[in-house]
């Protein structure tokens, strides 16, 4: 089974974060990106356990146009290659009915709300979605 995590995030305190915790409480690879193309390609390519994705990216574009972590989840679910990658929701926008709600649209497996400050809730809810 892999242990490689692609991470899309845009906050670095988030990818330092989340990053250290998953290589060194979990023994996760994680690579980051916020570029769409390359996110595409990783999902494609590079044998990946899960993706943890931000729902609020800031920089990401994508044939020219500005989109988010929902529009990107959408894309990979939609791809045969992909769809069967387990997608980890991560957000700060958490009110209630949200958790319910970016999952119905994404097809995504989980959801985390940030800021996330602690190791075990972030490491438990990759596994939830790798090893259901």
């Amino acid at each position: 089974m892999s242990k490689r995590i692609l991470l899309v995030e845009d906050d670095p305190i988030n990818v330092k974060f989340i990053q250290t915790v998953l290589a060194k409480k979990g023994g996760y690879e994680v690579l980051v990106s916020e570029e769409v193309d390359e996110i595409l390609r990783l999902a494609q390519e590079a044998d990946l356990a899960a993706v943890i994705m931000d729902v609020s990216l800031s920089r990401s574009s994508y044939e020219g146009r500005k989109v988010d972590g929902i529009f990107i989840t959408q894309l990979l679910k939609k791809d045969e290659v992909t769809r069967h990658i387990p997608v980890l929701l991560a957000t700060a926008h958490a009110m209630f009915g949200d958790r319910e709600k970016y999952l119905e649209l994404t097809g995504a497996e989980g959801y985390i709300a940030k800021p996330i400050h602690d190791p075990a809730t972030l490491i438990a809810a990759v596994r939830a979605v790798i090893e259901p």
